[in-house]
């Protein structure tokens, strides 16, 4: 048995890593990380149950394995809501420190909804067995737990493509998105992310910084011009610096940055806030541009707040699919509920 399972966890290994080689902007790199952790529980587990008189005999080996395999079972099975206590908790922190405005609720609103319907919905429901009213519950019930799972497949989507082995990738090209002006001054969001993108530069010699952003409301210039300005103030070579100053949003950002660069195949990477950059990805592998991204850091409980907008915007540019997969499941189940009377 034990045998097996190394083979099974072996596999998923394989194609954990294989999918993080070839392309890991999807969420088929947090989906295979999933079950990597399922697996490395269930050989742990395996090893533990099989072995268990000779770990005995070594208590600290054998605690450490069944601590490993709870830890990594805890993981797998209970991280979205894990994700929603999260929610929870740091959604009362932003409006403790932000105040109570509608923007800074969404944390918070977020985890009130779920626990509405996890808790409350099937408690007041009184729906009797059979019912349309079941019915409609279950196939939103199903619904439901599908967009939170997910929401925890992006979640750790966007977590592994924030990680780099290798710091030096041998760039030509480092592009900064860009976050808005205050007038014609850079604020700290987005000089969070023309610092990392400076940082960036020293480590890749043979790279230019491309500084992307269009003149926006309430802007006296365009923003690349302001973040050229930022950088060059802080030590850039201006020669290693390239503007692009048209864009008003991430698709142009990337789309405009690309038409910038001669190169067939150029080595490229985006900088935008960390909790930007998956979804930076996506849209830049919609656009046919190999590129990896590196995060800015902001304030953590701020983060939550933009994860939710960042997952709503996923869900925009990948709705067809989603309402495919909420519709066949809604029809199923309304189906079976006709076929039962």
């Amino acid at each position: 048995m034990p045998q097996v399972m190394t083979v099974v966890l072996l596999i998923f290994l394989g194609v954990f890593v294989g999918v993080m080689l070839r392309e890991p902007r999807s969420l088929w790199s947090g989906f295979s990380f999933f079950l990597l952790l399922l697996a490395f529980g269930a050989f742990l587990l395996t090893v533990a149950a099989v072995y268990a008189s000779w770990l005995t005999a070594h208590r600290w080996l054998f605690l450490t394995l069944v601590l490993l395999a709870g830890a990594a079972a805890l993981l797998a099975l209970v991280f979205p809501l894990l994700l929603l206590g999260i929610f929870a908790v740091e959604g009362v922190r932003v409006v403790r420190r932000e105040g109570l405005r509608p923007g800074n609720l969404l944390s918070l609103a977020f985890a009130a909804l779920w626990f509405g319907f996890l808790f409350i919905w099937p408690a007041v429901g009184g729906w009797s067995k059979g019912s349309l009213g079941t019915a409609l519950y279950i196939a939103v019930s199903c619904s439901a737990v599908y967009l939170l799972a997910l929401m925890a497949m992006y979640v750790l989507s966007a977590l592994l493509n924030l990680f780099h082995f290798r710091q030096s990738r041998k760039l030509d090209y480092i592009i900064v998105l860009g976050a808005g002006l205050n007038g014609d001054q850079v604020p700290p969001l987005l000089a969070g992310r023309i610092d990392r993108g400076l940082r960036l530069l020293a480590r890749n010699p043979g790279a230019r910084l491309v500084l992307s952003g269009g003149q926006g409301p309430g802007e006296t210039l365009p923003e690349g011009r302001a973040m050229a300005a930022y950088a060059i103030a802080r030590g850039a070579d201006p020669a290693r610096l390239l503007v692009e100053d048209r864009s008003a949003n991430t698709e142009e950002n990337l789309r405009f940055s690309r038409a910038l660069m001669p190169e067939e195949r150029p080595r490229i990477a985006v900088v935008t806030t960390a909790y930007h950059v998956f979804r930076a990805l996506l849209i830049a592998r919609r656009q046919g541009i190999r590129c990896v991204g590196y995060g800015a850091k902001t304030r953590w409980y701020f983060t939550l707040n933009a994860v939710l907008r960042e997952f709503a915007g996923y869900l925009k540019l990948t709705k067809k699919r989603h309402l495919l997969v909420l519709g066949l499941w809604t029809g199923l189940i309304l189906l079976l509920y006709v076929l039962s009377r």
